[in-house]
């Protein structure tokens, strides 16, 4: 008797009877009181982050293109100049690859000069030019392309050979803020560079940075299909919250279907692996005539592979047949489980939109770190130094090179030719330079709690709405007016610790995983198998960890928006309630999980195929007012369309499933804590007291017992 009670319990003791349980207990108290104070200092500290970012920062280096001097295009004294001029590109793709350039924000060692527009024509300075003055040449024939402050009476073979102003122009088109030459444009002759490389370069250089056709193709794709693409989002909605409302009436046979497809698919493998088997045990096929060998299509010519296919899905299939042979009855209250939650989804519409605040909060938190991450790598003063293409010419032998310089200083010494002031970087001297890394981990670390924390928010709030429903012995009579607004302002003032508890346990856990996945790229190149073999281990370890406190953590929040304790406790309960229920969590898992893979199948794709016949123009008949578009792309407001609806209806199917896990953890306290006496009635729907074969003595029309 003993060791049968022990292991009885040994997943706890069963809830007990408590006269005064209503639901959502409303008299509480704070709870995880030093997580919560842990979680508010955090958040100062990141908004200090985010200050001290916002005072050194300057996001201006990245949105904008610098010139020579260190001035900004396209802002203050160059508003009316946006666009960025090499005065010799080719010296920045001759001496460099193309990804180099980028890493380094476009620099390259020649001088560049602010201006209003870019080349439009070929011009090369012409040898009688040399001897005339840069207004002549420049100015007057509305050439703005030398660096500010050249005078009009200087020479100009003096401003060239001091790179005051091009020698030549090409036709050139803006991209990211810089003028870029054309492909095809004529190139002049310029000693020791081919042309052959001039024209690679170009080309190269435009293939990875001109995306300027491109994105007004897209503006313009978006502009004529905005309207519609709405409505395609507009259409998903409806879908979605009709899929949801009509499981009360659909949910049984649904699942039904659902399960014999299933159960054909398998079938159908079955015969179509036999088939094969069939076929090449006949031809002699086998494996050991192949061998080992890498190419795994290979396999698919061999009897054996066939053989361990059709065994595996005959092991599924029986599986599945003796799952519903001898759980039918699990699977029928997963379905009344299904069938009430939508019903009380029904009684709440106000839960379905309420993922459009949690998306919002995401928003929020995304975009905060985002611009201080932003802030923090902009931060410090640019560095100049003096450079020179060639420091072995004459002059150029007691110039100090690679020190620091004023760009809109002369050069100390002008007999050096092409010295000049360039932009090397960003000091890292001050304190928060030298803390940058630090600064960057903390937001990295904020970024995910806050993120887990906003999650875990949502979570609690819908669990505590749809508490009061299921412990309403009358419905609708019984249940609170405002029950999400209660359940949001309940969570807020009493477990916030609680919630920033169980999001740092995750956040720890997702941090492991980002260093993990770091040290995988970074030693990708460098790894044997057997450590490329412990590493996808760990991975898989961390991945399994994380899935679980995940599972943990939703059903702890459940518990929480109940009864108001601990996060700890709150874990320790649902997960002993659960393992002593653990085959009607299971069946109840995978069937939720079959209809919900379902509805969104079914919102995303039929979207996705309504989207894909209006906008190719292959749906007709409908009149000129509902013609579809002239696009460049039909694909992309259709992508739009699909990834829109993807993300409406997982909104709306994340609250049912929240919904179906609340119910179903209060349909498992239900069970224990009450026996369907007068002085302690079920609080289950009829359909679910139906099938389990019990029934409340409470005679129809009386009230529950106060």
């Amino acid at each position: 008797m003993g060791g049968k009670q022990d292991q009885n319990e040994v997943y706890g003791k069963p809830a007990k009877y408590d006269p005064f349980f209503r639901g959502p207990i409303k008299n509480r108290s704070c709870t995880d009181i030093i997580c919560c104070v842990l979680f508010f200092l955090f958040v100062l500290g990141y908004i200090a982050v985010g200050l001290v970012a916002w005072v050194y920062g300057d996001p201006q280096q990245v949105l904008y293109p610098r010139n020579s001097t260190g001035a900004y295009c396209g802002i203050g004294e160059n508003k009316d100049k946006p666009y960025l001029l090499y005065f010799n590109i080719f010296s920045c793709v001759l001496t460099t690859d193309i990804i180099t350039i980028t890493q380094n924000g476009l620099a390259c060692p020649t001088p560049q000069v602010c201006v209003s527009s870019c080349p439009e024509v070929p011009w090369t300075v012409e040898t009688d030019q040399l001897s005339q003055s840069v207004g002549q040449v420049f100015y007057a024939a509305n050439r703005n392309f030398c660096l500010p402050g050249v005078p009009g009476d200087m020479q100009v073979l003096q401003s060239l050979r001091q790179e005051l102003c091009p020698s030549f122009l090409l036709p050139s088109t803006p991209a990211l803020g810089r003028c870029f030459p054309w492909s095809n444009s004529t190139v002049p002759k310029l000693p020791g560079i081919s042309n052959t490389s001039i024209a690679q370069g170009i080309s190269g250089l435009l293939d990875s940075l001109n995306a300027r056709d491109i994105s007004v193709k897209v503006f313009e794709d978006f502009a004529q299909s905005w309207y519609w693409i709405l409505i395609a989002l507009g259409v998903a909605l409806v879908l979605s919250l009709l899929f949801i409302l009509l499981l009360r009436l659909v949910a049984g046979p649904l699942v039904f279907v659902l399960i014999i497809g299933v159960l054909g698919v398998l079938a159908y493998g079955i015969y179509h692996s036999w088939e094969e088997y069939r076929v090449l045990r006949d031809k002699g096929a086998s494996i050991s005539q192949l061998g080992f060998t890498t190419n795994l299509s290979a396999y698919s010519s061999v009897q054996e592979t066939w053989l361990a296919a059709l065994i595996v899905l005959a092991v599924l299939e029986g599986i599945l047949l003796l799952m519903l042979i001898f759980l039918r009855q699990r699977i029928r209250i997963a379905i009344a489980l299904l069938e009430e939650a939508s019903r009380a989804v029904g009684q709440m519409m106000s839960t379905m939109f309420y993922p459009l605040f949690t998306f919002v909060l995401l928003l929020v938190c995304i975009a905060y770190w985002g611009m201080t991450a932003l802030y923090l790598a902009t931060s410090g003063q640019p560095q100049y130094v003096f450079w020179a293409p060639n420091v072995s010419l004459s002059g150029c032998e007691h110039v100090p090179m690679n020190t620091s310089c004023n760009p809109m200083d002369q050069p100390v010494n002008s007999s050096c030719p092409g010295l000049m002031c360039v932009f090397q970087g960003y000091l890292s001297t001050g304190l928060v330079q030298r803390s940058l890394f630090n600064l960057q981990i903390y937001g990295v670390l904020g970024l995910f709690w806050t993120i887990n924390w906003v999650l875990a928010l949502g979570q609690c709030v819908l669990a505590g709405a749809f508490a009061s429903f299921y412990w309403a012995f009358h419905k609708p009579q019984d249940i609170p007016t405002f029950p999400l607004s209660s359940a949001f302002m309940r969570t807020l003032r009493y477990h916030t610790g609680s919630l920033a508890f169980g999001a740092l346990i995750l956040t720890l856990v997702q941090i492991a995983r980002v260093i993990l996945e770091y040290i995988d790229n970074k030693l990708r190149g460098t790894q044997n198998p057997m450590a490329r073999c412990i590493m996808c281990c760990f991975k898989c370890c961390l991945w399994c960890l994380e899935k679980f406190i995940k599972f943990l953590n939703r059903n702890a929040y459940i518990m929480i928006a109940i009864y108001g304790k601990n996060f700890c406790v709150s874990a320790k309960n649902a997960f002993m309630l659960l393992m002593r229920n653990i085959v009607r969590v299971v069946v109840l898992d995978k069937v939720t999980d079959l209809l919900l893979f379902f509805g969104k199948l079914l919102v995303v794709g039929g979207v996705g195929a309504l989207s894909f016949f209006f906008f190719t123009g292959r749906i007709q008949g409908l009149g000129k007012d509902i013609e579809s578009p002239q696009l460049n792309y039909y694909w992309l407001p259709m992508m739009t369309s699909i990834l829109g609806a993807y993300v409406i209806a997982n909104g709306f199917f994340s609250v049912f499933g929240m919904c179906v896990d609340t119910l179903f953890l209060c349909f498992l306290e239900d069970l224990e804590r009450n026996d369907g006496s007068v002085d302690r009635p079920y609080y289950m729907s009829k359909a679910l007291l139906k099938i389990l074969g019990k029934k409340n003595e409470v005679p129809p029309g009386d009230k529950r017992k106060k």
